[in-house]
């Protein structure tokens, strides 16, 4: 399966945006999960919602950012809402199919303040 991650771009602080993962190739595993990394950070999990439509928050997005998913157009989306500059970052899907974790290239997040 391959994974393509879109979306992101420049807002300001409280603006919002949706970021895309669409799945080709095959359809996702069992959850799908939105990421981030920051310049000198380590990734780390946003958000993950798994094939049954149960959802996983990072403390720091809950009640901002919702992960969602269409089934029939095989794509997960995250909406971030009241975005912070602290949201900056690179973001990436990944899915658990079978035993394997599959990755997306990453849409950059720019919140300016």
């Amino acid at each position: 399966v391959q994974l393509q991650a879109y979306g992101g771009g420049l807002v300001q602080a409280g603006g919002f945006l949706r970021l895309s993962c669409a799945a080709s190739g095959s359809t996702f595993g069992t959850y799908v999960g939105w990421h981030r990394q920051a310049p000198g950070k380590q990734r780390e999990l946003v958000a993950h919602i798994s094939s049954g439509g149960s959802t996983t928050y990072a403390e720091f997005v809950r009640g901002r950012f919702t992960i969602s998913r269409d089934n029939a157009k095989n794509t997960v989306y995250l909406q971030m809402d009241s975005l912070k500059s602290g949201d900056t970052a690179v973001y990436y899907c990944n899915t658990l199919r079978g035993s394997r974790v599959y990755w997306g290239q990453g849409t950059q997040v720019t919140v300016s303040s």
